[in-house]
């Protein structure tokens, strides 16, 4: 795919289902931590006596359970367009980073860069070789949580169609070890929010290069002139 820059130096990176997708996981990711929170540990007491109390935890069931099949949709629109829709920074590729030399040589710098042991940040245009095997890591966790959610959500109706696809997770391990796994991977994925919040501001006001609007606009910048330097090796060796 050729790269799309404008004489202004600007380059469409991040495509609308990738910006679609980011935007609809940090809403889900909110509201089905602050949901499930509360269905493992009740934090706000509702009188009986209020019309809502009877059925406040239904509700916050049905927001949690919305905000899954939400997030799922989400999952497959970006795990589709990785594989079969995406250009060079936003394919699958970009969170394999360490099995070629030259991806391991950028995951190398990354490294450095983060350990403060490099002061020039990973000159590229979509993800650097870190931020794309963390991102691997964090889809793994995706899918987990997915898988753990689900199995607990089939508890509810045995037999039924999410008992079918999830229900050999008990043949594996018992009810408390998947809510365990279910409730850690929250925390982990808000660690990683914090983290990748951080990281974002830091690498925008390193970089110069728009990091932060671009995931807004897609569009990210650099000198006019200089989109070869920028190209993945695949497009390179079509052009």
């Amino acid at each position: 795919m050729a790269t799309r820059v404008n004489n202004t130096g600007r380059v469409y990176v991040w495509e609308i289902p990738v910006r679609l997708t980011h935007w609809i996981n940090v809403a889900s990711i909110i509201v089905l931590s602050f949901t499930g929170y509360y269905i493992g540990n009740p934090y706000v007491q509702v009188s009986s006596r209020e019309a809502y109390g009877p059925y406040f935890m239904g509700n916050m069931r049905f927001i949690h359970i919305l905000f899954a099949y939400i997030f799922v949709a989400s999952l497959v629109l970006r795990t589709y367009w990785a594989f079969f829709g995406g250009n060079q920074w936003v394919s699958w590729r970009a969170l394999i980073p360490f099995v070629t030399a030259e991806g391991r040589g950028k995951l190398k710098h990354a490294v450095q860069y983060y350990l403060f042991l490099r002061r020039e940040p990973p000159t590229v245009l979509g993800h650097n070789a870190l931020a794309g095997f963390t991102y691997a890591i964090i889809v793994f966790l995706y899918f987990l949580q997915t898988l753990t959610g689900f199995a607990l959500y089939a508890q509810s109706n045995p037999g039924g169609f999410w008992w079918a696809l999830t229900g050999w997770v008990f043949l594996i391990v018992d009810s408390q070890f998947v809510r365990l796994v279910h409730h850690l991977i929250m925390w982990l994925l808000i660690a990683f929010a914090i983290h990748h919040v951080y990281s974002a501001f830091l690498v925008d006001v390193e970089e110069a290069n728009g990091l932060m609007s671009s995931i807004f606009s897609g569009w990210k910048f650099i000198c006019p002139g200089d989109e070869e330097a920028f190209e993945s090796p695949g497009e390179a060796s079509e052009s």
